[in-house]
């Protein structure tokens, strides 16, 4: 059920010259049941210039804190990068579908590149929870845009890409070696689009159930505005209502 709310700011950590960490306690000590790959709709602090609540991936849910990790793009994102310890926010959550943790065995690799690895760390956890083997494939630019990779280390093997070579194998999520060498039940991926549907060209090829989680632009986050409208089998429908995360069968990508 969604629900709106105060939270605290716990802490705010900077991951590196662009991304941050939030730490966030609901003020009423209630947290909402929530699921990996849902998102949440924040109030930015620069009411001014900001005038839509922003989209933000549930990074974890851990001793009764909300983490979210937040990319500094633009003045309502900046401001949350500048919150400190005890600041509000209010927040719409939880938002969307998630990925299907709760019935996923096996070998799951959960694939992310950016700050697409944002959702895929609570993820991973659940699926640890329940006995599956969470494997995650992380994939940036260069070693300092692998964000968190000690936190998925405590869940599960963890596999790197990165485009200049500076840390794990070079090149791109979809040339790592793991993807000829290994068969995985289920993989998760969220990033890039064009990286995605490069997942899915693979997924579909190895004959493996894929999950993706699209990150179209969102305003309202409740399926009003129609900004985010995504093209399926069964005609448009709003990523952030009927998703963010789709089952690959169920959009029209060419693949």
């Amino acid at each position: 059920m969604k629900q709106i709310k105060d939270f605290s700011v716990v802490s705010n950590n900077r991951l590196d010259e662009r991304n941050v960490l939030l730490r966030l306690k609901p003020i009423d000590g209630q947290m909402p049941t929530m699921s990996p790959g849902q998102f949440v709709q924040v109030m930015s602090p620069a009411k001014d210039n900001t005038f839509l609540r922003l989209p933000i991936s549930i990074n974890n849910v851990e001793d009764d804190q909300l983490w979210l990790m937040v990319q500094m793009i633009g003045d309502g994102t900046k401001a949350l990068g500048a919150l400190r310890e005890g600041d509000r926010l209010n927040l719409v959550l939880p938002l969307g579908n998630g990925f299907s943790t709760d019935k996923a065995k096996g070998k799951i690799l959960l694939v992310g590149g950016g700050v697409g690895i944002a959702p895929l760390l609570y993820a991973g956890k659940k699926l640890k929870d329940q006995g599956a083997e969470p494997v995650f494939l992380l994939g940036a630019r260069t070693a300092s845009g692998v964000l968190e990779k000690e936190l998925f280390a405590q869940i599960g093997r963890v596999l790197i890409t990165t485009e200049d070579g500076s840390l794990g194998e070079r090149g791109f999520v979809t040339q790592h070696s793991a993807l000829q060498q290994e068969k995985f039940d289920k993989i998760m991926v969220c990033g890039p689009k064009p990286m995605m549907m490069a997942v899915a060209r693979y997924a579909k090829s190895s004959d493996t159930d894929c999950e993706v989680s699209l990150e179209n632009m969102m305003a309202c986050g409740l399926g009003a505005c129609l900004c985010c409208v995504e093209k399926t089998i069964k005609g448009n429908v709003c990523v952030c209502t009927e998703g963010p995360v789709f089952n690959i069968n169920q959009l029209t990508w060419q693949i």
